[in-house]
């Protein structure tokens, strides 16, 4: 949302698609996912995303062949007795701490990463290049959204 500060608190969900949508996470099996070691790792680093950051939380996620959905909380982490960074303005080249963008960005890197020293495909992509966000505003949308 133009002019909106991703980097304060709240509830995102977010869709990143895969690079040209191909299904390199698992496939759906009577119904259910079956995450394959590609999509295991999307799995690992997910929950990674939320152990590596004090200011974030995880919700719902799910990855699907071609795609993943998942909820993030970026928390106040004032209330942790820890100062938040002031307000920046985003510029191209240089991401803004803690932004909803960085965390997106630092989640599609490890995963790729990971991924092409297994294919040993140094620098292949595997996602688009942008994501899918949505600001969750309030309890009964966050409900509808799990």
């Amino acid at each position: 949302m133009k002019g909106y500060d991703y980097s304060s608190p709240g509830a995102y969900f977010v869709t990143i698609c895969t690079k040209y949508r191909g299904g390199i996470f698992g496939k759906i099996s009577d119904g259910e996912m079956v995450l394959n070691k590609f999509g295991k790792i999307v799995l690992e680093e997910w929950f990674k995303t939320g152990e590596q950051r004090a200011n974030i939380q995880l919700g719902e996620f799910v990855a699907m062949p071609n795609h993943v959905h998942g909820i993030i909380i970026i928390a106040d982490i004032a209330c942790r007795g820890m100062a938040r960074h002031a307000p920046t303005n985003r510029a191209f080249g240089k991401p803004i701490p803690d932004s909803l963008s960085t965390i997106v960005g630092a989640f599609k890197s490890a995963v790729t990463k990971r991924i092409n020293e297994i294919r040993e495909m140094p620098g292949f992509p595997i996602w688009q290049r942008k994501f899918y966000d949505h600001i969750i505003r309030d309890d009964d949308e966050m409900q509808q959204i799990r």
